[in-house]
This record gives structure tokens, C-alpha cells and sequence, in this order.
């Protein structure tokens, strides 16, 4: 079911240390990864293209002062804010792999770029333990994200405590009818605008939907948030909710959110060559990361 809006919550009390570290969150700046990643970057297609991504992020990383560490086949690209002895860890995860032919400034880089600007305000606040992975080869069948799963097992330091994964949040619509749904879901009341953030949560992973709608009571008021609240395993049986990087966690047990702009159910731009940084909506971007970062500094 649809919980509502965030509106409709009860707010948390606003905490200083939280909006303090907010109001660092830069829409300029968000819109420059955005701009930076809108290549064609598949790991196979544009495999040259894919590398030059990998190594964009790896030094912008570094640049914030964190020491990425490349994991599995694919090179999917781990830092940690407060080290890795700190877990069990918050995750904020992202692919920043497209598909190929698409500049993919939506899918994925949006999102990409929510997890840089957390990256960054996280390490001058010195905020942890949080872990921030940017995955490969999502766009072939999850790859990067399932070998990051499977790896986890083997490295109790990089044990995660709740994942959040970023999965197209740049496109915002306030057009009446805007907004469409995901087949299989009879008597869902949902909202028509495309102009919210999506939450999708299972069993495992109700209870932070639940917490993120208040802190986005609190902090980010302006912006609709609305959770879709699965329960008795029923993502087991439509393979459409599925399809992103948070699947391999609910797979292995792991409490994950996907937050979303809904891609093709919103976003006409959706794997098109049209799909380009001047076609999102920053403002809608920068509230995003402010409730990313709210979690995070406050959990």
C-alpha cells in the first residue's frame, strides 16, 4: 500500500547538527556530476567510456579525501566515512554504469550524483559509519551489486546495517497526469503528479520507509515523499520491483530501501539518447541528498 506523503507524518524535531550539515548541499554542484557522468558509460558497449567513469569518480573521491577501494569483477567503488571498523554500516549505493547510446543523466547519474554530494558532506563533517558504494554493470542484470552482496559474507568489518539505493531520482513533473504506475498493483491510490520521491521497502525494510517520511516531515517539507510498503514477500512475485540494486540485499536479508523518481512511469527520457542533464530538476535532486544526508547524520 501507499502510506501517503510525507506531509501526513508527524515531524521529527528538527535536530541543529542535522540541519547544519544540509544546508551544505549544493544544486550547482549536483548538477556538475550529473553533467560530468552524461556519457554513454556501458561496461560493454562503451567499455572505454565505462573505464573513463570509473576513474572520474575514483578521483573526485580521493579529492574529497577518502581512499576508494575497487571490489569484485566489475570494479564497483567503495569508500567509507569514519573507516570500515565502524559497522554495522549505513549504505548509500548507486550504479553509474547506462546503457548504451544514452548520456543516462537520469539513469543513473542523478543518483550518482546524490551519493558523491553525501560522500563529500559526510567526510567534511567527519559523519559515520556510513559506506558509499557506486556499482557496475547494473544494466546487465545486476551484476556489480550481486557480486557485492555475495562478497559481503566473507567480510564481517563490511557488514551493512540498512541500504539505501538511488535508482533515477532527477525528474520531477508538476503536469496533471504526469505520474503512471507499475503494472500488477490493483486498487493502489497513488498520486498523478509526478512530482515526489518514491520509496520502495519490504518486509525487512518497512520500518526505515516509515522513519525516512518523518525526517522528510522535518527536513524537507517541500517535496512529497511517498512509500510503496510491501509485505508478505509479495516483491517475490512481480519481477518489476525487482529490477534495480537493491534486489540482491532483500535477496540476502538485508533491510533496503530504493528511492526513485519512478524512471519510465515518469521520465519520457527513460534509456533515450534525450536523456540529458537539462531535462532533471536540481532543486528536486538537492532534496533528495538533503534526506539522504538526514538519515545518515542522524541514525
Amino acid at each position: 500500500m501507499w502510506p501517503g506523503y510525507s506531509k501526513n507524518r508527524r515531524p521529527k524535531r528538527a535536530d541543529a547538527q542535522v540541519a547544519d550539515v544540509l544546508r551544505g548541499v549544493s544544486s550547482q554542484r549536483l548538477f556538475a556530476f550529473v553533467d560530468m557522468l552524461a556519457f554513454p558509460r556501458h561496461y560493454v558497449a562503451e567499455r572505454k567510456s565505462n573505464d573513463r567513469a570509473r576513474d572520474l569518480l575514483l578521483k573526485l573521491l580521493r579529492n574529497f579525501g577518502y581512499t576508494p577501494a575497487l571490489q569484485g569483477s566489475y570494479d564497483n567503488i567503495i569508500v567509507t566515512s569514519g573507516g570500515f571498523d565502524g559497522g554495522p554500516h549505513l549504505l548509500l549505493g548507486a550504479h553509474y554504469d547506462s546503457v548504451p547510446g544514452t548520456p543516462g543523466a537520469d539513469d543513473n547519474a542523478s543518483a550518482v550524483a546524490v551519493c558523491l554530494e553525501c560522500a563529500r558532506l559526510l567526510k567534511e563533517n567527519a559523519v559515520g559509519p556510513t559506506m558509499i558504494v557506486f556499482f557496475n554493470r547494473e544494466e546487465d542484470g545486476l551484476l556489480g551489486s550481486r557480486e557485492f552482496v555475495d562478497h559481503l559474507a566473507a567480510r564481517p568489518a563490511w557488514a551493512v546495517g540498512e541500504a539505501h539505493i538511488f535508482e533515477m531520482v532527477g525528474f520531477c513533473t508538476h503536469a496533471p497526469g504526469s505520474q503512471k504506475m507499475p503494472p500488477g498493483l490493483p486498487g493502489l491510490i497513488a498520486p498523478t503528479v509526478g512530482d515526489f520521491l518514491a520509496l520502495l521497502a519490504n518486509g525487512r525494510s518497512n520500518a526505515v520507509a516509515e522513519e525516512l517520511l518523518r525526517l522528510a516531515a522535518s527536513y524537507i517539507p517541500q517535496c512529497p515523499v511517498v512509500a510503496l510498503k510491501l509485505y508478505l514477500g509479495v516483491e517475490k512475485r512481480l519481477a518489476h520491483l525487482n529490477r534495480s540494486d537493491h534486489a540482491p540485499f532483500w535477496e540476502a536479508g538485508i533491510p533496503a530501501v530504493m528511492w526513485t523518481d519512478t524512471s519510465e512511469f515518469r521520465n519520457p527520457h527513460y534509456h533515450l539518447g534525450s536523456d540529458t542533464p537539462e531535462t532533471l530538476d536540481f532543486d528536486f535532486v538537492s532534496q533528495v541528498t538533503k534526506l539522504a544526508l538526514a538519515r545518515a547524520v542522524s541514525r
